[in-house]
């Protein structure tokens, strides 16, 4: 058996970062609700990138449904708790990380998970657990790295004093205790992410809008590919790396989609072509779902 050596391992990364830069990513810690896809893929990027102390969660199984895009979905991990199967496969990677695994129970772990975090990067799609996991966030004053549920990828950095997503998107969990949040609700709050998605990307032109339909409506779960997928968690890693290191520059709260069809970065549009482009995507998303 290869001997492990974290030394040879990241001596590649030596360039992009310091010496120094690599002790402290080895000391970090990184919480990451959520390891499927972008989460998963966000997950193996920080592993790989000599990140040494995680916290994972995760409350489904492996289906062989993942095995287009999720990194540490195999045949031989289908039917195993994702977050376990992805714990391994870390391990697999650099066994000297540490990782603690959670299931279910991560949500009211928070107030203990967060202050030892340096980052939390949002692998889950639960709008209630979601709007949680933000409010204690800003509660602690940490940052989170996220994504949009869109066709292309996309990333956000929301620190403390930024605006949280339910607000900034209008959900209707707003002064909503996250438990009580009904399927109603859930429904509500995807409509109203796939709604800012489509006003400030051109999303729309590179998916079957007849599929989207049937998200929207939550008829359907989310369509994932597995190139655009892993380009967001890899761009998530890099803005969590970016935050571990207090390097400058990144995105903010609003975030931007990167368009590899066309091979350029589309940022969010200024507040009056917005508010016109809104109103006829609301128009639109009424008769796609009609």
């Amino acid at each position: 058996m290869t001997r492990f050596d974290y030394a040879e391992m990241t001596t590649r990364n030596r360039g992009f970062v310091t010496e120094a830069e690599q002790a402290r990513l080895r000391t970090a810690s990184v919480l990451i609700p959520g390891v499927g896809g972008m989460g998963g893929a966000a997950f193996m990027a920080l592993v790989r990138a000599g990140i040494g102390r995680f916290v994972i969660a995760d409350i489904d199984h492996f289906e062989v449904s993942n095995l287009n895009r999720q990194l540490f979905a195999t045949l031989d991990t289908v039917g195993q708790e994702k977050a376990a199967a992805a714990r391994d496969g870390a391990l697999r990677i650099n066994p000297e990380a540490q990782i603690e695994v959670l299931g279910g129970e991560w949500p009211d772990a928070l107030d203990r998970l967060i202050p030892a975090a340096d980052v939390i990067v949002n692998g889950m799609d639960d709008a209630a657990a979601g709007v949680h996991l933000y409010r204690r966030a800003q509660a602690h004053g940490l940052t989170v790295i996220d994504a949009y549920a869109s066709p292309l990828p996309s990333v956000t950095v929301v620190r403390p004093d930024a605006p949280r997503p339910e607000a900034r998107l209008r959900y209707p969990t707003v002064g909503v205790d996250w438990r009580q949040v009904t399927p109603a609700m859930r429904v509500t709050c995807l409509q109203r992410e796939i709604e800012y998605v489509l006003t400030h990307s051109s999303s729309h032109r590179h998916v079957d809008l007849t599929v989207a339909a049937e998200v929207a409506a939550g008829t359907r779960s989310r369509f994932s590919f597995a190139t655009m997928v892993t380009m967001a968690g890899t761009m998530m890693a890099d803005e969590a790396i970016r935050a571990i290191l207090k390097r400058p520059g990144g995105t903010d709260h609003r975030g931007y989609f990167f368009n590899p069809h066309a091979v350029k970065v589309e940022r969010p549009l200024p507040a009056p072509i917005a508010a016109v482009r809104g109103f006829a995507v609301r128009r639109f998303m009424q008769r796609m779902m009609a």
